[in-house]
């Protein structure tokens, strides 16, 4: 696929020219106007693909890059950003391209994603806009300030149940067939886990709900005993990730009687798996009436700019703590290069953050 150029021919009309005067100096359209055609070069995206001397040309980099950054500063989906660059002219100032561009389609942006995920450097839009930022002199200050908020999952949350369940099904439906069969017979429900959701229960019934349990719980660890059993098994990524879920699950939420029965633990587990979907997914909170599932989203921001410096995800019950490292790891470098020049000022690192960010060598603001 040859390496789509972007056209340096100015024209009268261009959307840069036309509302040039209009754009705040501090505008993200008037950043990108004036310093995209330095970010996003032709080939910006070149080693995303095998073959860039043949084929039907790429949308210029510059373009993609300016529709995804504005995608994400304005919370639009990618049939809302690319019908927003065909109409809006601050889009297509910002992206340096003529009036009324023809637009890329929507599954152009999802197909350069999943090629970002895969290279090595799949944070380039990030790390090269913060650094033109400091470049230019726009992000001066070495002050930080920290703060998180929840990043919702959208898997349902699972009850013990329907883990133990699922992920049996999941084990059985990953292993060879031979192999699948070997281990289903060993289990000892009837059904032999061939249906999707949960079993027919009686759950108004207490003593049915507990003999489902210990039927479900018993029957993970006859799979992973008949798995361990299993001669010239050759397992997988997935086949020994899923293995892996099992043994977590089904123990995670049980504990056993007096009489060796199974059943659910009074009790929480520290590191618990809300859901067999999403694994990484959590169980946090942000105080003590505000709960949510899935993960947190931890922001480093410079006050004056108020460019955020840095990102990182942590799962929702990760203390805020422990994203501090990951948050200030800009400033440390910058610290660092600043030692082999002379035209350093000096100026100390601030970074604040609330009573969650702070520990008892840290303290807090």
């Amino acid at each position: 696929m040859a390496i789509g150029v972007l056209s340096n021919q100015a024209q009268f009309n261009d959307p840069a020219s036309l509302i040039d005067d209009r754009l705040e100096g501090s505008s993200i359209y008037k950043f990108l106007a004036n310093y995209g055609g330095t970010l996003f070069p032709d080939d910006y995206f070149a080693d995303l693909y095998t073959d860039t001397k043949r084929g039907r040309p790429t949308v210029p980099a510059r373009i993609l890059a300016t529709i995804m950054l504005l995608q994400s500063l304005e919370g639009l989906s990618d049939r809302d950003a690319v019908e927003t660059f065909a109409f809006d002219l601050r889009w297509q100032g910002a992206a340096g391209c003529s009036l009324a561009p023809i637009p890329p389609h929507s599954t152009v942006l999802v197909g350069l994603r999943n090629r970002l995920r895969k290279s090595n450097r799949p944070r380039r839009l990030f790390e090269d806009t913060v650094g033109i930022a400091k470049s230019s002199g726009v992000l001066r200050s070495k002050t930080r300030v920290l703060d998180s908020t929840a990043l919702f999952d959208s898997v349902a949350t699972q009850d013990s149940v329907t883990q133990l369940r699922a992920s049996i099904r999941k084990v059985l439906d990953l292993l060879p067939k031979s192999a699948s069969e070997t281990v289903r017979s060993s289990l000892k429900r009837d059904d032999k886990y061939d249906t999707l959701g949960k079993p027919p229960c009686d759950w108004d019934d207490f003593e049915a709900r507990e003999t489902l349990v210990d039927e479900l719980v018993n029957d993970s660890l006859l799979a992973l005993s008949s798995i361990e059993n299993l001669p010239d098994l050759e397992m997988d990524e997935s086949l020994k990730d899923a293995v892996e879920l099992l043994a977590l699950v089904s123990g995670q939420d049980v504990e056993q009687d007096e009489t060796g029965k199974f059943k659910i633990a009074k009790r929480v587990a520290k590191d618990r798996i809300i859901s067999t979907v999403d694994t990484d997914a959590r169980h946090g909170h942000k105080s003590k009436n505000r709960r949510f599932d899935g993960f947190k989203t931890h922001i480093s921001v410079e006050p004056e700019s108020e460019i955020i410096c840095e990102t990182t995800a942590t799962k929702a019950n990760v203390h805020d703590h422990d994203a501090i490292e990951e948050l200030v790891k800009e400033l440390e470098s910058e610290e660092l290069e600043s030692e082999e020049v002379e035209s350093d000022d000096g100026e100390a690192k601030v970074v604040i953050g609330d009573g969650a960010y702070g520990d008892g060598a840290l303290g807090s603001c």
